[in-house]
């Protein structure tokens, strides 16, 4: 029912979505607790992706609410909404207000603005990384190492009316390898990949904080998405969830010939 899902405006696209139930079986896979706790969850969901519209994250404003993922040029795309959905509703409880996540291939920096919605929401349990006594890094940090999207997905937050959270560093816009993620912001709450990495990067899995979660697709010709969860002790492991097509997590000479 995914790909049924297009609506004539964004709401119309996110009630679609919540209409075919593909919220409701996502986020009642990954939370936890009664039905209740779930519809609560699925609304979360559904709120913050209602306040992000798509029509300012793509290239061809008429195909903005397509249940279909489109191109942004250099070799990436924007993904379809229904697996933003997904990799939202999948790292649902590891995105806390007052928590920290990465977006790797952050790309038009539209799930980048999701996340964000996400922990500035007043009904979740407030948790932080941050020390009283240290200086907050930004909730959201994405990377994407074209500078070109990276430049283009700041204007598009901007024109979202994200401006101020840019200004203030509640979102730092980086270029850069994802593979590596981005240090100087960690540990994150939760890591999303958007491409698919080859193998496992050890550098994104030491960059997630204790109690934390990575939504990332693996593989090359077959490609799975995982769950890598770090428990408080830091053990990790590694769950498969879902078979995907992604475009490749690779370096930047190989994305632009893609």
């Amino acid at each position: 029912m995914a790909w049924a899902s297009t609506g004539s405006s964004n709401a119309e696209l996110i009630d679609n979505m919540l209409r075919n139930g593909i919220l409701g079986e996502v986020v009642g896979e990954v939370v936890d607790g009664s039905q209740s706790e779930a519809e609560a969850a699925s609304d979360r969901v559904a709120r913050a992706m209602k306040k992000v519209d798509r029509a300012n994250y793509v290239r061809d404003k008429r195909d903005a609410y397509q249940d279909s993922p489109q191109s942004i040029g250099h070799g990436a795309t924007i993904s379809a909404p229904h697996m933003h959905a997904y990799a939202a509703s999948h790292l649902l409880p590891y995105l806390p207000p007052g928590g920290r996540v990465l977006d790797v291939g952050s790309g038009s920096g539209y799930l980048s603005a999701v996340f964000y919605h996400l922990i500035n929401d007043p009904h979740g349990e407030i948790q932080s990384l941050s020390s009283p006594h240290t200086k907050s890094k930004p909730l959201v940090t994405g990377i994407e190492h074209i500078a070109q999207l990276t430049d283009w997905s700041v204007s598009n937050l901007k024109r979202d009316g994200l401006g101020e959270a840019l200004e203030t560093g509640q979102i730092d816009m980086v270029t850069g390898d994802g593979r590596l993620g981005y240090p100087p912001n960690a540990p994150y709450n939760a890591i999303h990949v958007g491409a698919a990495a080859p193998e496992l990067p050890q550098e994104l899995v030491d960059q997630l904080a204790p109690g934390g979660r990575m939504f990332i697709p693996i593989g090359t010709h077959l490609q799975n998405i995982y769950h890598i969860n770090k428990d408080e002790t830091g053990k990790v492991t590694q769950t498969e969830v879902m078979g995907v097509r992604y475009v490749p997590l690779t370096d930047r000479k190989l994305q632009e010939e893609h």
